[in-house]
């Protein structure tokens, strides 16, 4: 960091939403299969009674989403510089980031095959494993070149895209005989919990809000916005302190703008879930859903209905993966410079491996999905890597807070409170996911 690349945070409303884009990405990436398939079947399953567990799984997870932020702008690190000085054995949290990553590849052909599906309900004459490729090699395009203004317009396009069509699904609902009132809604704010949907209930709060990828990938987009550039290293003033605290109050405002929105979203989908398939015998499972909730929008509002949901799927499910390759093309550089492998600090070395990554993890991914062909399994199977991950991630962020907590910037009791809930919650709902695979 040089002075000259030292800025005053803004202080007006106005001119902060200037400096916001990480929370964008974020979002893109959020809202995906998750969201899309798994969130819609929980609302088909538990009805509205469970409509809160979506809520407050949004709502408190973004705790740690924000620690992780905060660590990256009083360091100015990359995260895994950060992972390296965890306590334990030599880089065993840069390592398990890795493998646990690799083992993410079926997942992401899960995604990438789900984008193609979608994509094929438009443009049936194309297979959908033709389409994998196609996709990948589009998204290749975009992330090679390694600018950030490219990922944050690029998602803010799809962002844009996928809220406007899930607002516009909720709204064609309630002009179908699938309709739900106020009083549906709010009956979902008691916080009542059936003992038969406790199970759902764990499982909505694993798959939705921010986990181990999005909050590991933020700390990138936090970097390459600014924010920590911005701040200036840490020389012990008090204009450092201020600074400090005014680029962490944007980041903060960043995080809470991509969360109201991945939360809007999410809850959407599980309203039509609620309204449109609880009570149904047979509930749909994977891509099928998207054609069943399809074909129920064509019979009752006509065939541009249909149009518009699978368009709009194809939005929610492609910007995961355009996210996704856009955040692995940072992080394995930044491991394999952890590791040694590479010279990370050197800007061409990096480039270059960008551009190698951002070509060769889409072909794996579309090589995933011919082998495998089934993205609701595939996507799944993340879930279980997603938990382990998790813990690796609230080991940290813990390790983050009391390391940084000696710096008193902005940490209020309400902030601390948000934090230790989120650490108990997240674990818990990790273990389970652990404990459930064996």
């Amino acid at each position: 960091m040089t002075s000259s690349e030292i800025k005053n945070p803004p202080t007006s409303l106005f001119s902060k939403l200037k400096f916001l884009g990480p929370g964008f990405i974020l979002s893109a990436s959020i809202v995906g299969s998750g969201e899309l398939i798994a969130t819609t079947v929980l609302g088909a399953k538990g009805g509205f009674i469970t409509f809160w567990v979506i809520l407050v799984s949004c709502l408190i997870k973004v705790a740690i989403q924000l620690e992780f932020g905060k660590n990256t702008i009083v360091t100015g690190n990359p995260l895994m510089t950060s992972f390296s000085t965890l306590s334990g054995p030599k880089n065993w949290a840069v390592w398990s980031t890795f493998i646990l990553t690799l083992f993410k590849i079926v997942q992401l052909g899960g995604m990438i095959g789900g984008a193609a599906i979608a994509l094929s309900m438009l443009l049936p004459m194309l297979p959908p494993i033709l389409l994998a490729f196609i996709l990948g090699a589009i998204t290749s395009l975009l992330i090679y070149r390694n600018y950030y203004s490219i990922v944050e317009r690029t998602t803010m396009f799809m962002v844009f895209g996928f809220t406007v069509f899930t607002l516009a699904s909720v709204i064609a609902v309630n002009y179908s005989p699938y309709a739900f009132s106020i009083d549906d809604v709010l009956s979902g704010l008691t916080f009542e919990l059936p003992s038969n949907l406790i199970f759902v209930a764990i499982g909505a709060f694993g798959i939705t809000g921010v986990a181990s990828d999005e909050i590991i990938a933020y700390t990138y987009w936090c970097l390459e916005k600014g924010y920590a550039k911005y701040t200036g290293e840490n020389d012990g003033s008090e204009e450092w302190k201020v600074r400090a605290n005014g680029w962490i109050k944007v980041m903060y405002l960043d995080a809470i703008f991509a969360m109201l929105i991945y939360t809007l979203v999410t809850a959407a989908f599980y309203l039509l879930g609620a309204s449109i398939l609880y009570g149904n015998e047979a509930i749909p499972s994977g891509n099928q859903l998207i054609e069943t909730l399809a074909s129920i929008y064509t019979q009752t509002l006509g065939g541009n209905a249909r149009l518009t949901y699978i368009t709009g799927a194809f939005f929610v499910l492609f910007s995961s993966v355009f996210a996704t390759l856009a955040y692995w093309t940072r992080l394995l550089p930044d491991i394999f410079g952890e590791l040694g492998w590479i010279a990370y600090k050197n800007l061409k070395t990096r480039k270059r491996w960008v551009a190698i990554l951002a070509w060769v993890l889409p072909i794996l991914w579309a090589l995933a999905f011919a082998y495998v062909e089934l993205p609701a399994f595939m996507v799944l199977s993340g879930g279980i890597v997603g938990s382990v991950l998790l813990l690796v991630v609230v080991y940290a962020a813990i390790q983050f807070r009391f390391k940084n907590s000696v710096l008193k910037l902005d940490s209020g009791f309400i902030s601390i409170l948000l934090f230790w809930l989120s650490v108990l919650s997240i674990g818990l709902v990790s273990f389970y996911g652990i404990v459930k695979l064996f």
